[in-house]
């Protein structure tokens, strides 16, 4: 897929990979994020760190990312150099297992379990996301685990189970390959089929398992942790809908009306008003999971002296009045306003667009589809706002997830 732009000499190559922890079989969870480092860590024709060289050195950039649907490579570089770009990518998708070592894949174990340490265990609040997903969704959903996976699983696999992994999906008939930028369909064509053309297409990709739920859950569910934090923090999380339906765009710009910025009705009425709430640390996002019902994640922060029963119960009542309260044409406004410009800033560079094109084509099936997801957002409605709200965010599908100061217990017992 080519999107043509002249407007600079750069051009982004990007890799939409059709695995994601959710793909992961029980015993292997933690394997596709793995994979995110070890594409970086050489393959047949390129040595180990030379993949980052040869782009940096040739005044490029790039990453990789893992979410529970998928795997993404990117590059931007100038477009003098699109055609080593797209070599790489596809000497790592088709070379990377006879390059693979027991010792690079027992470095790179290391590396996982470091940034599990730095990015969630060794941070205030920092393993929120982990226990959220575990309490949205039930053991043996394919959302239930992280994408960071389970250390016990990562050190149990052998070497011929992770090449066979990677063989199963990393090839040309599980990717979506988009190129944005200063170059021509023709041109990219023409090299794509050179370097990718001769891969041998992977048998037989198994399909993830079933994400289908029945609807909101029906009982609430709650988890206290007291650990090493500045201050008490409530998650509250629901789940919605799928990314990509009418349901989940009403979510999008519930979540922006109620969290977004300081005219949100959270930072109005906790920051603001009742000052119950810190106010850097207020809000509500929707995480966009395409293939089961997609979380809505509401957080709020206590202020110094401020009791968390408190905090809890000034947000339930922000979050309730979304159906008592039905939204205002100023908050919809101003909603969409938001939306609008952060939809077009995504946008505004090659990276960006090759992104967005690439996930619209891996998990629609025609990146076309892009062009609807503003104007769906623009035609959501007040009334349906309220019936999201009165859908997703009932109290009896609450999960509340709440962080307690250590020398908040040691008090309590002082008091008692």
């Amino acid at each position: 897929m080519v999107s043509s732009d002249r407007s600079s000499p750069v051009v982004c190559v990007n890799l939409w990979y059709d695995v994601g922890s959710r793909h992961e079989p029980d015993g292997q969870t933690g394997f596709a994020h793995l994979f995110e480092h070890l594409m970086f860590e050489g393959s047949v024709h390129v040595q180990k760190t030379e993949h980052m060289r040869l782009v940096q050195g040739n005044g490029g950039s790039l990453n990789a990312t893992t979410n529970p649907d998928r795997t993404n490579y990117f590059e931007t570089m100038p477009s003098e150099h699109l055609e080593l770009a797209l070599w790489l990518e596809a000497d790592r998708m088709g070379g990377l297992v006879p390059a693979l070592t027991q010792e690079t894949l027992d470095n790179q174990r290391e590396v996982v379990k470091n940034e599990r340490r730095q990015r969630y265990d060794n941070v205030p609040y920092g393993d929120a996301w982990l226990r959220l997903l575990e309490l949205l969704y039930p053991a043996g959903h394919p959302y239930h685990h992280a994408t960071i996976g389970s250390m016990e699983d990562l050190n149990a696999a052998s070497l011929a189970t992770f090449k066979a992994f990677h063989q199963q999906y990393y090839a040309p008939n599980n990717c979506v390959l988009t190129v944005v930028g200063d170059a021509e369909p023709q041109q990219v064509y023409a090299l794509a089929e050179k370097y990718f053309g001769a891969l041998a297409p992977a048998p037989d990709i198994p399909p993830a398992p079933p994400g289908h739920l029945a609807g909101p859950a029906t009982t609430p569910v709650r988890e206290t942790v007291t650990a090493a934090v500045p201050a008490a923090r409530l998650y509250v999380a629901h789940r919605t809908h799928p990314f990509g339906t009418k349901g989940y765009d009403a979510v999008t710009v519930l979540a922006t009306v109620l969290g977004n910025g300081r005219g949100s009705r959270l930072y109005q009425r906790l920051a603001d008003g009742k000052r119950i709430a810190q106010p850097d640390y207020i809000g509500s996002y929707g995480v966009d999971l395409a293939h089961a019902p997609a979380p809505i994640i509401i957080t709020a922060t206590a202020k110094d002296g401020v009791a968390v029963d408190d905090l809890e119960q000034g947000l339930a009542e922000v979050v309730d009045s979304l159906v008592s309260e039905p939204v205002t044409e100023d908050e919809l406004g101003r909603a969409k306003a938001m939306l609008t410009t952060a939809w077009w800033r995504s946008l505004s560079t090659v990276g960006g667009r090759a992104d967005t094109l690439g996930r619209y084509a891996t998990q629609f099936g025609d990146p076309a589809t892009v062009a609807y997801r503003l104007p769906q957002w623009l035609a959501i409605t007040a009334d349906d706002v309220t019936e999201a709200a009165a859908y997703a965010l009932r109290p009896e599908s609450r999960v509340t997830l709440t962080y307690l100061p250590e020398e908040t217990e040691s008090k309590e017992g002082e008091k008692a």
